[in-house]
């Protein structure tokens, strides 16, 4: 009879004890970053294993049952290399701009025919070359008259000049010419983001920033990032996400020669020396609790003439009346159990995603299995149900559906040890605003994670500490954070029911109340088993973003989904 051994499923590092193992998979580890996590299930006793990555599975007794399901790591494409031939116009073209032809020819620059979508047509374009450890991974065309762009069609998106970077200090640059504007200066670490600055109202640019994951390793040891963008509102946008990822302690923001809204713009009208003192001369990035009130005139002119400005809708028009979500900010929600905290909650959060395209982290530790969590976060996103039932359940292709755009979205936060930390959960979060950049995260509940005090430090001085850790986390990386925290054991009203809970009921501390920018109470009455939710606004620090109250939903048991009374139920 056949073992696992035969299958090349190895259980000499295999996690666990008793029937049930974890270890790594034979079929797709090997081609992954995190080789050695163990995504492969053994049942010892029944002899079955199943990979949850690449879903390979099988049995000693059956065999492979499924090795057909292609792994879910991207794929991308090699391209060819652009021709080197230089035709006439190029170096004419780059003079034109200021930079000499022994750049171009460094950064083996070409002239070639493209196709671009924009005109439908081929054209003379300017190939750039985008490499990583000396290996071609990309090209940029730029049309050689009028500015339309494309890149290499399924090829993998990296930084331009990714070869370049040394030392502790890089410039970022979001173009292609602006990076050999500074090269020309005599400045060697230079990037440029391969896609640019964002187009005004782009709605998820949040999420495309793939192209950090592939530099992460060699982006670990810089020290300083000066962020020479365009002195525009697109490249005032960029600036800020590149900050909020790579730490706004290590940037450094660049102030133009007059006139002047880039790198080209100073080369071609002052010249290398001006384009030296504008670099030398970069500015820390502004950073909250280091603030000169000169920094901030824009943004009291903006106040004085518009205001504020509320946050974004949470989805349910009569919660939005009184509650609204603002990055930078965080929201406690707590209720008694079994009311509906986490079901409000994750129903919100995915109508939000939704109509945002924020990427939210989840660390949810109740919600286990996960499979079961994203199951129902599935009937969530479609409004079908996803088990067997009265009504027509959902197909298996709108989970697979539902399960891709969940995975474009969330990342679970799960760390090995059975109770985590909440300095482990943020540590967990700030990689996922650098990786996928996470506008949204939520711990439920916070009473899951591990609360070993520190010698010497009280109850109260501990929650504190940790909600002053999660109010400095939403400020710094500007996300919205949402804790969901249970109450302490309530008496009974004399009518069987229980009190609607206070911020102060919240085993630990007051300072649940004093720190919370937001306070949410979740309420139903179990007693004559109703689906009518009561939202219960206990507490709005800013009054632009709402203001307290009572609002009540209607939970629909068949999907999860909540909806306003008397709205029509999608």
């Amino acid at each position: 009879m056949k073992t696992f051994s035969d299958y090349g499923i190895d259980l000499g590092n295999a996690k666990g004890s008793g029937a049930e193992r974890k270890t790594t998979c034979p079929q797709c580890s090997a081609s992954r970053k995190k080789s050695r996590y163990p995504c492969l299930s053994v049942n010892i006793d029944k002899g079955i294993w199943h990979c949850h990555h690449c879903e390979w599975s099988g049995s000693i007794q059956r065999g492979e049952e499924n090795r057909s399901a292609p792994p879910r790591y991207k794929v991308y494409r090699r391209p060819d290399a652009a021709p080197q031939t230089v035709k006439s116009g190029l170096q004419e073209w780059f003079e034109g701009r200021g930079i000499p032809w022994e750049i171009v020819q460094r950064y083996r620059i070409s002239l070639t025919t493209a196709y671009f979508p924009q005109t439908e047509e081929e054209a003379d374009a300017i190939a750039f070359p985008y490499y990583r450890a000396g290996e071609l991974i990309n090209h940029k065309y730029r049309t050689l008259e009028g500015k339309n762009f494309r890149m290499d069609a399924a090829a993998e998106r990296i930084l331009y000049g990714m070869d370049d970077i040394q030392g502790d200090t890089l410039i970022w640059c979001e173009g292609e010419i602006d990076a050999l504007s500074l090269a020309t200066a005599g400045y060697q670490s230079v990037v440029s983001v391969p896609d640019g600055a964002p187009a005004p109202n782009t709605k998820n640019y949040e999420t495309k920033f793939g192209f950090l994951q592939s530099a992460e390793e060699i982006l670990s040891p810089i020290r300083r990032h000066v962020l020479a963008v365009d002195n525009d509102l697109p490249g005032q946008t960029l600036a800020k996400e590149l900050a909020r990822r790579l730490g706004p302690e290590k940037c450094f923001v660049i102030t133009w020669a007059s006139e002047c809204k880039d790198a080209n713009d100073v080369l071609m009208s002052y010249g290398v020396e001006v384009l030296h003192e504008c670099i030398d001369h970069a500015e820390p990035y502004p950073i909250d609790g280091i603030i000169t009130p000169g920094s901030l005139r824009d943004a009291v002119l903006a106040l004085y003439h518009r205001g504020y400005g509320r946050g974004l809708s949470t989805g349910w028009n009569n919660l939005d009346q009184h509650y609204t979500i603002r990055p930078g900010e965080w929201t406690l929600i707590s209720g008694i159990p079994s009311h509906g905290k986490s079901s409000v909650l994750s129903a919100m959060a995915v109508q939000f995603i939704k109509a945002t395209a924020w990427p939210f982290a989840m660390c949810v530790p109740e919600q286990q299995p996960l499979e079961r969590y994203i199951a129902m976060l599935s009937q969530l996103y479609s409004g079908a149900p996803f088990y067997e039932g009265p009504s027509q359940r959902m197909l298996e292709a709108e989970v697979h559906h539902a399960i891709d755009w969940l995975d474009t979205y969330i990342r679970f936060l799960l760390p090995q040890e059975d109770t985590p930390t909440l300095s482990h959960i943020l540590d967990l979060a700030k990689v996922e605003v650098f990786r996928s950049g996470i506008k949204g995260l939520i711990i439920d509940p916070f009473n899951e994670l591990d609360h070993h005090r520190p010698a010497g430090m009280n109850e109260t001085e501990y929650i504190s500490s940790c909600l002053t850790q999660i109010r400095q986390f939403a400020r710094r990386y500007d996300l919205h954070v949402w804790v969901v925290a249970h109450p302490t054991k309530l008496q009974k009203e004399s009518d069987g029911t229980y009190p609607v809970p206070l911020a102060y009921d919240i085993a630990g501390s007051a300072a649940w109340y004093n720190k919370a920018d937001n306070i949410l109470s979740i309420w139903r009455d179990v007693k004559e088993d109703s689906h009518i939710v009561k939202v219960h606004i206990q507490k709005i620090r800013f009054r632009d973003v709402g203001r307290p109250g009572v609002v009540q939903l209607r939970y629909h048991p068949a999907t999860g989904r909540l909806s306003e009374i008397g709205a029509s139920h999608a």
